[in-house]
């Protein structure tokens, strides 16, 4: 079968590789689609941990095509979405309810063979059944939109909270979707792409702004701002230093900031902890999606959040690596590799 392997660091290849046996708690997985995410370029210059050589892909749908001895509750030919990330179940952290910090955490796609791929091997307790009447496209956007679910939980957005959201990828779009309906009546989205501004705001936004067109922080915040005082949630979803820079400055006092964007792994940022401290601002980090994983599939499969319109393109296995390689282009959102079978 032909995969896409992270041979090492700045070295992405599609290979044919042998095709996976799986064990007796695991599903074989035909792979219908896959995302290609911001984590999967960090991942090719080193800027996230991962062990290759590897195929790469955390962000998959698929049918069972077999069923190791031991499986129970899933049929051949049913469609499930992969939660990537395997804890051990065992360590402090996991016997803490924490199983997104669990000292042994392993991923799909980064530590073992992921979903850009003719198969990948799925361990039943990280596959999760969706219909087969689903667009076999939107099962690939349930792991992204598990990790929103869990910094929307951190937020504990209330009933007619202000939301302001950094960044317009497939994070940030997601992410107004889940903050109205969480309740939120403001929900704000910066970002400096035009296409993306009124993408959001079909999607639910009330408001968006270019933050390069005048002072972010006055729009935002000032007297005669959209949020005069600030906002009571922001939720940084770009990943660069500036949004995350910015995101404290934009809540009022008292208010709560979620960091859910990556940046690459040593990067730093310059912030005031007098002013955390003395408006006393709740400041989270929001990491992977701990028990969220069934919950963003049923939303998937409800239609509830509008997926479809984040598809900018689809792609084959053969011209992932490319796509990878480069920035993504200008209005882009979510580019997913897609089976040339199905």
């Amino acid at each position: 079968m032909k995969a896409m392997r992270l041979e090492s660091i700045g070295n992405l290849f599609v290979r044919e590789v042998e095709k996976p046996v799986p064990g007796p708690d695991d599903l074989l997985v035909r792979v219908e689609a896959c995302g290609i995410c911001g984590t999967d370029r960090h991942l090719l210059h080193g800027e996230f941990p991962s062990t290759p050589p590897v195929t790469l892909g955390h962000e998959f749908s698929g049918i069972v095509e077999a069923i190791g001895s031991g499986v129970k509750g899933f049929k051949l030919g049913a469609r499930i979405t992969g939660d990537p990330n395997i804890s051990c179940g065992q360590c402090p952290q996991c016997q803490a309810g924490r199983a997104n910090l669990c000292r042994n955490l392993k991923a799909i796609g980064i530590s073992r063979d992921g979903g850009f791929a003719d198969y990948v091997i799925v361990p039943q307790k990280q596959a999760f059944e969706i219909p087969l009447s689903l667009d076999p496209n939107h099962g690939a956007f349930c792991e992204p939109l598990a990790c929103c679910l869990h910094g929307i939980d951190m937020a504990q957005i209330k009933a007619g909270s202000s939301v302001v959201v950094l960044g317009g990828g497939v994070i940030g779009l997601l992410t107004v979707q889940l903050a109205r309906l969480a309740g939120a009546t403001t929900v704000i989205l910066s970002t400096r792409q035009q296409a993306k501004r009124t993408l959001a705001e079909e999607l639910g936004a009330t408001a968006s702004v270019d933050p390069s067109a005048s002072d972010i922080i006055a729009r935002i915040t000032g007297p005669d701002g959209l949020v005069p005082g600030g906002v009571d949630v922001v939720i940084e979803c770009a990943g660069v230093a500036e949004t995350v820079e910015q995101a404290p400055r934009l809540a009022k006092a008292g208010g709560t900031v979620v960091i859910l964007g990556v940046m690459a792994q040593g990067e730093t940022v310059r912030i005031e902890p007098f002013d955390i401290l003395f408006r006393e601002l709740r400041v989270l980090g929001s990491f992977i999606n701990p028990f969220t994983h069934r919950r963003a599939a049923d939303l998937v499969a409800s239609g509830v959040i509008n997926v479809e319109k984040l598809i900018s393109r689809t792609i084959t296995l053969e011209e992932a690596p490319e796509v990878i390689r480069n920035p993504p282009a200008a209005g882009e959102v979510k580019v997913l590799v897609v089976a040339a079978s199905r």
